[in-house]
């Protein structure tokens, strides 16, 4: 089966689109995505990635137009009988290493824990999750020293709305999308910095549908 879907970005300043396409291949699946930078001003490699996935082990993505790979593995172990799920990704173009773990308490309440090699960046994140219907995720960036909140609650089954709080920046966001396999999803999002002495607020737009063929 092959199945693909197209994306389109909207902020005042610029629009942007991108395409993926992806083909079921035994147990992996091919993609290969493009942007408007790779139709614009004649076909070329501006744009263009590819990409081998096995779901649930490992995915390899190459950026065509800086020759650039980047691998990510995921596994799933048993902690007192409780899930922890562990993502190591490497960027080879940057030398970026990320190590993500997830330990998933129960339905309501999981701890994340992401570290990038050779820096103090670590986050911790509690996600708690109230009645099946309001999130409420605080972060603590050990690098920084400072907290990041934000709380999301669905409403009439396929709309969330969400707001994030930034302490170290001082940048509130609001968000609300929808995502439906008819229809596909939408999302519409204002950010303003509270810091800035014009607090003028920053919008952008984004829909995706999806296809099968």
């Amino acid at each position: 089966m092959m199945k693909a879907s197209f994306k389109a970005k909207f902020e005042p300043e610029k629009a942007a689109t991108a395409a993926t396409v992806a083909v079921n291949a035994g147990d992996f699946k091919l993609r290969a995505s493009i942007t408007d930078a790779t139709v614009v001003n004649g076909p070329s490699l501006n744009g263009l990635a590819l990409a081998v996935e096995k779901p649930g082990f490992f995915i390899i993505d190459y950026n065509v137009p800086k020759n650039d790979l980047r691998f990510q593995f995921m596994n799933t172990i048993r902690v007192a009988e409780k899930p922890l799920n562990l993502t190591y990704i490497h960027s080879k173009g940057d030398e970026r290493t990320i190590l993500d773990g997830s330990l998933v308490i129960d339905s309501a309440n999981k701890v994340s824990v992401n570290h990038m090699f050779g820096t103090a960046n670590t986050k911790f994140k509690y996600t708690y999750l109230h009645g099946g219907l309001t999130t409420f995720e605080p972060i603590y960036d050990l690098g920084k020293n400072t907290w990041d909140f934000a709380l999301s609650r669905r409403v009439f089954g396929d709309d969330v709305f969400r707001a994030t709080y930034q302490t170290s920046s001082k940048n509130l966001g609001l968000e609300w999308s929808r995502s439906s396999k008819i229809n596909g999803s939408v999302k519409i999002s204002a950010s303003v910095n509270l810091a800035e002495e014009r607090k003028l607020p920053k919008l952008c737009a984004e829909t995706t549908w999806d296809f099968e063929m």
